[in-house]
């Protein structure tokens, strides 16, 4: 948003990227089903920094409830495999040379109801982001109009305009949320 003038076009895209980190968080969440996305959050201890696992290994899925990393260099595989135990996925890696297996253990009840309550705190988290955007824009088309670039009925129209995009994003967060609450209720 630049001075003087107001960019819809960016807002929306500001609130889209709150949507799109809502996703990548909600794709890591275990669903009982191996994913090599459910890996992303991991980073390891590697040549004397933080890497993501990812940029030391190849994650695939060879079977429905198995994942298998595949790490490059050998000296790396034990930093991989207690980076993956302390990851909290409840993941316990069995070793085989560079080759990690992960068995994706089904999840009780107990298990599926704690990942709906991260589920919504992602989600929350995602809300708030969008209002904060909202926030931003609604305080950047008041400063205009008092600075007589605009007039009020402009400054109405374009805060109609940006509850709408606001209004619009929170819905596309509320389905996102369903769509994964109900993959991760589903037995």
């Amino acid at each position: 948003m630049t001075t003087g003038t107001f960019d819809m076009s960016d807002l929306k895209r500001r609130m889209q990227g709150a949507v799109g980190v809502l996703r990548d968080e909600l794709g890591g969440l275990r669903t009982g089903r191996a994913s090599a996305s459910l890996l992303d959050p991991i980073t390891v201890e590697a040549y004397g920094a933080r890497m993501p696992l990812n940029q030391v290994a190849t994650v695939s899925v060879p079977e429905a409830r198995l994942l298998s990393v595949q790490v490059w260099d050998r000296s790396m595989v034990s930093a991989v495999e207690k980076a993956i135990r302390d990851s909290n996925l409840g993941l316990n890696p069995n070793t085989e040379g560079q080759v990690l297996r992960l068995r994706i253990p089904e999840l009780n009840q107990e298990r599926r109801q704690e990942l709906v309550k991260v589920a919504h705190k992602y989600t929350e988290a995602a809300r708030v982001a969008v209002r904060h955007v909202r926030r931003d824009g609604m305080d950047h088309l008041k400063k205009v109009e008092k600075d007589g670039e605009m007039s009020s009925d402009d400054l109405d129209r374009l805060s109609k305009d940006v509850q709408k995009a606001t209004d619009e994003a929170i819905a596309e967060i509320d389905q996102t949320l369903a769509q994964k609450e109900k993959e991760i209720l589903s037995v």
